[in-house]
């Protein structure tokens, strides 16, 4: 207000706001109408950690339970190991597809999905480990319950990833939200294979070879399989505790583009779009190897220092060296990307490959930590980086077919990837314990015949070696995909990406 010359005051003259100012100040409204408190990133971001727990345990730990606690044939192993695979990559459009036609509750539209799959998920991953009463029927046992958990962590994962889409409408905070989510899950990972790995190490320990009479097979101790399933136990209460605490934190609230998107297209019809897009092409089929490769590596590292190596009671130091820095590696692979862009962070993939070559031709234990120690900087970089470079993939799409396919497209760029690696992952670790078996590997044996340890060698060293090169190299090929510049305007759509994780 103004005051005259008559001392009354006076309505003043308000300049008016220029676009940019007018936009500046909408997005500042937004930004404070949409944001989260701590309380409910926490909340959200502890839902993510069971799932991580369990998968790091199995990654690491199962296919050594199979073989010599379970004593199924290497050739079941590589059947459950691959329809298990199977089975979750299948999971992924079909958890889409139902989810997407649910109806909203009470509690919410996605949040009635997590809470359901919670309870059975986590008896699937205690029968799991459980040492079936049924010698022969113990491969079809642990087929039917790997098969269960695998498609359950799917039906819980999609929604809770995308959970974060209906906490709010800011962009920025469901950035946060998410960062909150990968931090958790991070130490989810590490948590699971640190735990389980610390209360089943007892049932792999030397001694267990030493007090055998013969060199062959030998029966499986009671406390072995006590011990497995007391961490089984352990790794399925978190699926009840965390879950209450993500429902108890966590409001969801409604979509108001659920009806205001209108339809977009099915799975199928989008996913012959993203497949006839270069980039993206690329970026999978490089992704199919380097994925595949870690993955061979995490399944094959303890069955390699327990039968090809006398690093038995190294295990779980070596285990959790790979976790601790990936962990810590990660703040500056991020600041690398930044830096120096994403395909000259791509070379740090390489990286695990001189050291895994190096632990197949002297596998000591000092150099066991030091490839461990590189293996998770590896790892760290070969996760974050395609989860970095798809949205540039997608903002390419995008400014090359603007408003021709309309909203949701994202979205099936993101669950085909996921369908795509994990069908890699599959064939891989189906293909490779096949290869044990015609090596003669002799499940439960104390000391494995000489074709077995090279196998187990190869496996380590020269498989890894081979697919971690063939991606790299194909991901180098050819030009980087166009990325918008930041004051271009992007669909709303686009900020779905934020929502997904390669879990």
């Amino acid at each position: 207000m103004a005051v005259s010359s008559e001392g009354t005051a006076a309505p003043a003259v308000e300049a008016p706001l220029t676009l940019r100012e007018a936009q500046a100040f909408e997005a500042d409204s937004d930004s404070r109408a949409g944001r989260l408190s701590f309380c409910t990133k926490v909340c959200y971001g502890i839902g993510g950690v069971p799932n991580q727990v369990a998968s790091s345990a199995v990654a690491f730990y199962l296919q050594l339970f199979l073989l010599d606690v379970a004593q199924i044939s290497a050739a079941q192993v590589s059947l459950v190991l691959f329809g298990g695979k199977v089975f979750g990559a299948a999971a992924d459009p079909l958890a889409g597809f139902f989810i997407n036609r649910s109806r909203r509750t009470g509690s919410g539209r996605l949040m009635p999905w997590v809470l359901g799959c919670m309870p059975f998920i986590a008896l699937a991953y205690f029968f799991l480990w459980y040492l079936s009463p049924f010698n022969s029927l113990r491969g079809l046992w642990y087929m039917t319950f790997y098969y269960l958990f695998q498609a359950l962590a799917t039906f819980f994962q999609v929604p809770y990833t995308a959970l974060i889409m209906l906490l709010t409408p800011n962009p920025r905070e469901r950035d946060s939200g998410t960062a909150y989510r990968m931090t958790m899950e991070m130490a989810g990972t590490l948590m699971g294979a640190t735990i389980h790995g610390l209360i089943v190490s007892g049932a792999h320990g030397s001694q267990r070879c030493e007090e055998a009479t013969f060199p062959g097979q030998v029966a499986v101790a009671p406390s072995a399989a006590r011990l497995y399933s007391i961490a089984a136990a352990v790794v399925a209460v978190t699926y009840p505790v965390c879950s209450g605490l993500l429902c108890l934190g966590v409001k969801e609230r409604p979509d108001p583009s659920a009806t205001a998107a209108g339809q977009g297209l099915s799975f199928l019809s989008g996913l012959c779009l993203t497949v006839r897009h270069p980039p993206y092409l690329k970026l999978v089929i490089s992704f199919l190897f380097i994925s595949a490769a870690v993955q061979v590596e995490q399944s094959y590292l303890v069955l390699f220092c327990t039968h090809a190596s006398r690093l038995h009671d190294h295990v779980q130091n070596v285990v959790l060296t790979i976790l601790v820095s990936a962990v810590l590696s990660t703040p500056l692979w991020e600041w690398l990307l930044q830096r120096f862009g994403k395909r000259m962070s791509a070379f740090g993939i390489c990286g695990i490959v001189p050291f895994a070559i190096l632990l197949a031709a002297v596998p000591t234990a000092p150099v066991a930590y030091v490839v461990a120690f590189v293996s998770g900087v590896s790892i760290a970089v070969s996760l974050l980086l395609p989860w970095s470079m798809l949205p540039d993939v997608v903002d390419d799409f995008q400014l090359q077919h603007q408003h021709q396919h309309g909203p949701g497209l994202e979205t099936i760029f993101y669950s085909s990837y996921v369908f795509f690696t994990k069908l890699s992952g599959a064939g891989a670790l189906g293909i490779s314990t096949l290869s044990l078996d015609f090596a003669g590997y002799e499940a439960g044996a104390c000391k494995q015949a000489e074709q077995v340890v090279v196998t187990l060698k190869v496996l380590i060293g020269a498989v890894p070696t081979c697919m971690i090169l063939t991606g790299v190299c194909i991901l180098m090929v050819g030009p980087t995909p166009k990325v918008p510049r930041q004051d271009t305007p992007r669909p709303r759509s686009l900020r779905r990406r934020t929502s997904y994780s390669l879990a």
